[in-house]
């Protein structure tokens, strides 16, 4: 019995030692109904500005920009806030 469970550990510490190490992989472009990131690389191939107004007026909001990191890696975060007041329509959202 106690064969077969060193060898199970052996084989086990074997696995997870052989697994490369994983990292959390971020799309260029995730958000939600509160906000989001664009990645900086995506920004200088697209419209950041129009990519993040679409994304908010979906969720009937409005987009207020945050920060912006502007190297390789780095991201562009924004907001999505709800219409300010005396606004007499919701945000309209291009569809092409």
């Amino acid at each position: 019995m106690r064969i077969i469970t060193a060898a199970s550990l052996v084989a086990i510490c074997g696995i997870l030692t052989g697994a490369p190490a994983r990292a959390d992989w971020v799309p260029p472009f995730k958000g939600n109904d509160t906000g989001g990131i664009i990645a900086f690389s995506m920004a200088t191939q697209a419209d950041a500005r129009q990519l993040a107004v679409d994304h908010c007026a979906y969720y009937g909001k409005v987009v207020k920009f945050l920060a912006v990191d502007p190297q390789p890696g780095g991201y562009i975060s924004f907001a999505c806030r709800w219409v300010p007041y005396g606004a007499n329509a919701r945000p309209l959202r291009s569809l092409y």
